[in-house]
């Protein structure tokens, strides 16, 4: 008789087979009940409605989202094939968010489909998918794939955009008028439909956005097939101009997160800078925090690290030659390497307090941190050393988060991007928040985005005169609340909010952990 192994093993093959032939979701008819349930009981397989499931992890707690929210738009693409073949696509305001690289889903996701029902399917983690029936459907020429998803193509979906979208929505809508090469594919759709109240709009959304000479040609064409135009301007508020010169959706989405979040950063930002008159005692005071701030870093990212562990590494006792035990121990490998980081953080220091451009600092020394951080787990065998090349080279989600990380294509583009608003960055508390807040939105690494962001932020703090803060483990809640408020929402008043107060109850003394394992 096979063992639960053997059958589990069983099932997986099957999966795996499943997978190989390129589902994205499972259904009840693709795998029998016994093996389902298994895999389910297993942890392989979670139910997204009834006869449908979605690949999961057995890591993942039965309470986490993150199996879910990485899967998302693949269940929608399932889903939506399975039941209305290629007769679907999202609708026009989800179709230029994909446009423009939006790293979350929305709450409720809109698909409009010829046969569509006009209900509402309940989803998990409080999401929904509505689908409407809708005689305006696009023509195989305005259908285009979108990150995964069927959408308008980007000039049906601009014709097609709600009024309230420029206000609801400006960022996205500034966004995919950075994205016209030209205006001849939008011409041709208006004279079609002859939408000249939307011709207005769009000549107005366009003159707002510095590209008024894409209008006129929308104005000309118009008034050639003697169509009264009337330009008016969409947005509520004033928006920026749109850079002319090429560049992934991401980079633009980044600078605008950039453009917009800064303003309240330094709104709900309640601390001066200050000159740093002695950088040796900063130094000094940095390192005294050492202890706690590493075991507070180490413990967020869920490493079972003890002030022992810690000071043993920095004593130099750590020793994989000679330690089969310290080899093969992630929490070892961990403190290692975050002893490594932080070595080279303090070397990074020394030009920021001395006055040089911090941005350019981080620029010229973030990948040596990243090495230092993982070298030890390179000479341990762990990792291959082609780990420590640099971009990540794969995927990675946010345990719980509705923001997925820019695709690892997008990473190179994005980077750059982070450097040059760092550097440009005059004010020191947008620096510390952007700085820790883009970094993590962009994830650049396969691993050690979280410790590394918070070295980024004190070297921004350091250049504003702040003390090294640690963010205690305690916080690791409101921590992560405050992030994904950022992130899913673009709202970066909570973020800013936490690290302000997290620096001011630190500006006297740093967290002493001592005492509570003195006791423990």
């Amino acid at each position: 008789m096979a063992t639960a192994h053997e059958k589990l093993a069983d099932s997986l093959s099957l999966l795996q087979q499943h997978q190989k032939a390129g589902a994205q979701v499972v259904r009840s008819a693709d795998l029998s009940r016994v093996h389902r349930e298994r895999l389910v009981k297993a942890g392989y397989l979670a139910l997204v409605m009834k006869g449908w499931f979605i690949y999961a992890s057995p890591e993942d707690r039965s309470a986490d989202s993150t199996a879910w929210y990485t899967s998302m738009r693949d269940f929608v693409r399932g889903y939506a094939d399975h039941r209305f073949g290629d007769e679907w696509c999202v609708n026009a305001e989800l179709s230029l968010q994909l446009h423009t690289a939006v790293t979350r889903l929305p709450t409720q996701i809109m698909l409009q489909a010829p046969k569509g029902d006009n209900n509402v399917v309940p989803l998990p983690a409080g999401t929904s998918l509505f689908v409407y029936k809708s005689k305006d459907f696009p023509a195989p020429g305005l259908r285009v794939e979108a990150m995964g998803l069927r959408a308008w193509s980007l000039e049906a979906a601009l014709v097609r955009a709600s009024p309230q979208a420029w206000q609801a929505d400006p960022g996205t809508m500034r966004l995919a008028l950075a994205q016209l090469q030209d205006v001849d594919e939008l011409n041709r759709i208006l004279l079609d439909g002859e939408h000249s109240v939307v011709a207005g709009r769009l000549i107005g959304a366009l003159e707002a956005v510095g590209r008024a000479d894409l209008g006129r040609h929308i104005a000309q064409a118009m008034r050639a097939a003697d169509y009264v135009v009337r330009p008016d301007n969409p947005f509520k508020e004033p928006v920026a101009p749109v850079l002319l010169r090429q560049e992934s959706p991401y980079c633009g989405r980044i600078r605008a997160m950039w453009d917009a979040m800064r303003t309240e950063v330094i709104a709900h930002w309640p601390l001066a800078p200050q000159p740093v008159l002695d950088a040796h005692a900063y130094m000094v005071d940095m390192e005294e925090r050492y202890l706690t701030d590493a075991y507070h870093s180490l413990s967020i990212e869920g490493y079972r690290v003890t002030p022992a562990l810690i000071e043993k590494v920095r004593a130099g006792k750590w020793s994989p030659d000679s330690s089969a035990g310290d080899k093969r121990d992630r929490d070892v490998m961990a403190a290692r390497g975050y002893y490594d980081a932080h070595l080279r953080v303090r070397a990074s220091l020394t030009p920021v307090l001395a006055g040089d451009n911090p941005g350019a600092v981080i620029k010229a020394d973030l990948q040596a941190w990243y090495q230092s951080m993982w070298g030890p787990s390179v000479r341990a065998g762990i990792l291959k050393p082609s780990d420590l090349a640099g971009w990540r080279n794969g995927e990675v989600f946010i345990r719980n988060s509705m923001h997925t990380p820019p695709k690892r294509e997008a990473v190179r583009d994005a980077m750059p991007v982070f450097f040059d608003l760092l550097a440009q960055e005059e004010h020191a508390a947008v620096r510390v928040v952007l700085g820790h807040f883009v970094f993590v939105f962009i994830h650049p690494y396969m691993d050690g985005n979280g410790r590394l962001a918070r070295f980024l932020m004190n070297t921004m703090l350091a250049s504003g005169g702040w003390p090294w803060t640690v963010i205690p483990v305690e916080t690791r809640g409101d921590y992560m609340k405050a992030l994904e408020a950022g992130s899913a929402d673009q709202d970066i008043v909570p973020f800013t909010q936490f690290v302000a107060r997290i620096v001011t109850q630190q500006l006297d003394t740093p967290l002493d952990i001592k005492d509570r394992f003195r006791s423990g």
